[in-house]
């Protein structure tokens, strides 16, 4: 498959020469101490008083080569595991959002373990997201227990890859030590690891931290899954042009995923970004800008020369509801990055630069990451679906709709929307005049008055709430006054049409 791109392929190799300039001659801002003797064994140039860091060309050369073409991320159950790249992107939900907005009253308020465990049970059953990162913060978390009471409403309500960030190495230990009991032993999860984690180890400009440097190291030399993502911000701290921020952030992602291999060759990574860009007139925060897809395309096209997964925070928006803003934003990211290759897509349900979920939101970003596939998923080509035979019998002014290959092809040959609105103005009148996101937070709120498939049994709950004394519930229970707003006989049409795609999908 041919894929868009804006570079020539000697504008790429200008971009990687820049990038190791960058490297030889700036270097980094290393904090963390252990990194920077890391760094110094394998070839680099510290100067330990400065605590900077230079990496001569032929070290990152040596080091990048060593990152393997793929990587695999892990869910609780193995028929959810995806390896990338692939066919198709792989898109997860967006993550750690402070902010929920509640169902009931339509305020933002601060997110809890109870809303993770909702939207874990709710992903859990959108087949456009492959990947659970586990989009808010817990309020309610006990004291030592931050990460982990985010972990485990995830892992217990949702069968898919889970992944977010830790703090430190303490939270990824106690992570860890929750997925032993999950699994029913160390020996039983080391085998199959189903716990991934994202780090941010860079802080843009060349700067790398301590905690999230340290977690980088850990990660890797004990063979757990995780990524690093590199988050500028163009015009603040990178260039604003594009190709001075690609050469910026290029040589940034290049530094970390040598210490990665330093620390254990052959470590999993994605090229992985949240660029971003500022709107200068104010300074605002823009994820929902334009920019951000062009970027992930020369992403993609940096990723592509050094053959590793790439990925990129798409799909996100400024808009503070789910409006035409949120659509739109929402919607020409995603595509530009499917357009030019892009493997993994994190997109689903923020809004608010980040700030808040909406359940209605992640239900239509579900529709969005499933039109997106069905781009990347092309159309056979063949002397059958030429229908040229057909077209001869049918001649001028005839009708396809009654042909065999028409009512074989009905379900599959093109996209059926759940949410989206196809009927006739009086029929929409008449059933209510629901919006989209009328229609999204009904399917969210149906999902959660179903049994959930993917909780764990009660004796493996019973194992870890004994380990972690005072461990949030990660119940994914209903609150009072969460209750579909629409008359449920179009949600049992959806329902049967979303069981008879899946059968269809996997006959």
């Amino acid at each position: 498959m041919q894929f868009f791109t804006f570079l020539e392929m000697s504008e790429v190799v200008r971009v990687h020469e820049a990038s190791l300039e960058i490297l030889e001659e700036v270097g980094l801002l290393v904090r963390n101490q252990k990194a920077r003797r890391r760094f110094a064994e394998h070839g680099a140039i510290v100067d330990e008083p400065n605590e900077r860091v230079r990496l001569p060309a032929a070290v990152v050369e040596k080091y990048r080569a060593m990152i393997p073409p793929t990587i695999t991320l892990r869910g609780r159950d193995p028929r959810y595991d995806v390896t990338f790249p692939r066919k198709l992107p792989v898109i997860a939900t967006a993550s750690s959002a402070p902010d929920i907005v509640d169902p009931v009253t339509g305020l933002t308020r601060r997110a809890t373990s109870h809303d993770i465990a909702r939207i874990g049970h709710v992903v859990n059953e959108l087949d456009g997201f492959d990947v659970f990162s586990i989009s808010v913060l817990a309020d309610d978390a006990p004291e030592n227990q931050f990460n982990l009471s985010r972990f485990y409403p995830a892992l217990k309500n949702c069968l898919k890859p889970v992944r977010t960030s830790v703090l430190n190495t303490d939270e990824a230990r106690q992570i860890l030590k929750l997925g032993e009991l999950i699994a029913g032993s160390p020996e039983a999860f080391w085998e199959r690891p189903f716990i991934n984690f994202g780090y941010c180890s860079i802080v843009t400009p060349l700067t790398m931290d301590f905690d999230s440097t340290e977690n980088l190291m850990f990660f890797a030399e004990n063979g757990v899954t995780a990524y690093g993502t590199v988050a500028p911000m163009g015009g603040i701290n990178t260039p604003l042009s594009m190709p001075g921020m690609l050469a910026l952030i290029n040589a940034e992602w290049l530094a970390a995923a040598c210490l990665a291999q330093m620390s254990r060759p052959g470590t999993e990574q994605i090229y992985n970004f949240l660029p971003v860009f500022a709107d200068l007139r104010d300074g605002a925060y823009a994820p929902g800008g334009i920019e951000v897809g062009i970027m992930n395309a020369l992403v993609c096209q940096m990723a592509r020369f050094y053959n590793v997964p790439s990925g990129g925070y798409l799909g996100l928006t400024n808009a503070k509801i789910s409006d035409a803003q949120a659509g739109f934003e929402k919607g020409m990211s995603p595509m530009i990055g499917a357009l030019s290759g892009v493997d993994f897509i994190v997109m689903g349900g923020l809004l608010d630069a980040l700030m808040s979920f909406d359940f209605g939101q992640v239900v239509i970003d579900n529709e969005i990451a499933q039109m997106v596939k069905r781009v990347r998923s092309g159309f056979d080509f063949s002397e059958d679906a030429l229908a040229i035979e057909d077209i001869k019998r049918i001649g001028p002014a005839g009708m396809f709709a009654d042909s065999a290959m028409t009512l074989r092809d009905m379900l599959s040959a093109t996209f059926m929307p759940e949410m989206a609105d196809r009927q006739l103005r009086e029929t929409w009148a008449e059933a209510g005049s629901h919006s989209i996101h009328d229609r999204a937070l009904d399917k969210a709120m149906s999902i959660l008055t179903s049994p959930n498939r993917a909780a764990l049994d009660t004796q493996t709950d019973a194992r870890i709430r004994a380990a972690f004394p005072g461990i949030v519930a990660g119940e994914a229970t209903l609150p009072e006054g969460w209750t579909p707003r629409i008359a449920t006989g179009g949600l049992r049409r959806e329902r049967r049409m979303t069981s008879r795609r899946r059968a269809l999908t996997h006959a």
